[in-house]
């Protein structure tokens, strides 16, 4: 039997572990997950790298002003 493959999205509900604010990375973990904002994400993205699973980037969703 084929494992079906999940979809991951992220909303507007989901905020930033770190900050609070609009989260657009979604990392996974063997343990868990954790939602950053790109501020957060990238000030932290080597070590992000190193320890998660999976990183499901959604900035693409960013708008520029």
């Amino acid at each position: 039997m084929e494992e079906q493959e999940e979809e991951l999205f992220i909303t507007a509900a989901d905020r930033c572990d770190k900050c609070g604010v609009q989260a657009y990375f979604l990392v996974i973990f063997d343990y868990g997950d954790l939602y950053f904002c790109r501020h957060h994400f990238m000030k932290n993205e080597d070590a992000l790298r190193d320890l998660s699973y999976h990183i499901e980037d959604f900035s693409e969703l960013l708008v520029k002003a």
